[in-house]
């Protein structure tokens, strides 16, 4: 899962960009270096502590942002072809999810930052490589109770979103870590 996308599938290469997909891959973008210009500065205690209701810490959570983004380009894409995703649950996820925080709870920030930016940079083509056409196909999402759903709805709620959802966890984390006092 830590591979970066070289490229766009063939399927959903095009020659010009569209507006739209230009504009989801630049949110995709912003929020990938907002959540690098917050983990970037943290302490190794910082970068070590929990995010609560979490209980990963910000850096595996950093890297899981970064982990994500080419399943959730390899999910859209399947949409943007007209396909539906299959099994994807939110058991399914949180499994994921646990297992990796299990293999990845030693990530350093250079490396999570690495593969945060190489990732983004890699989504961000692949959504840029989308057209108006594509963005616009729908297909179940079994972890959306099988609802037929767009391609541009489903990048902006899984991997545009993303960045910005864990942030704010981790920036609540990080003030409320301040406003109790505690050392982290």
């Amino acid at each position: 899962m830590t591979t970066v996308l070289s490229e766009a599938s063939s399927a959903v290469r095009h020659s010009s960009t569209s507006g739209r997909a230009n504009a989801l891959a630049e949110r995709l973008e912003q929020g990938a270096r907002a959540l690098e210009a917050v983990a970037s500065p943290l302490t190794d205690a910082m970068w070590q502590s929990r995010v609560p209701g979490d209980g990963r810490t910000i850096g595996v959570v950093v890297h899981h942002v970064a982990t994500m983004y080419p399943l959730e380009i390899q999910l859209a894409q399947l949409l943007a072809a007209g396909k539906p995703i299959f099994d994807v649950t939110w058991d399914a996820v949180h499994e994921l999810n646990a297992n990796h925080a299990r293999a990845n709870a030693a990530v350093t920030k250079d490396a999570a930052l690495d593969l945060l930016r190489r990732n983004s940079a890699a989504a961000a083509a692949a959504i840029r490589a989308l057209s108006d056409e594509e963005l616009d196909r729908a297909a179940g999402i079994s972890l959306n109770d099988h609802a037929p759903l767009t391609c541009q709805f489903f990048l902006e709620d899984h991997p545009v979103r993303h960045s910005y959802h864990h942030m704010a966890r981790i920036c609540a984390a990080l003030a409320t870590s301040q406003s109790d006092g505690r050392r982290v």
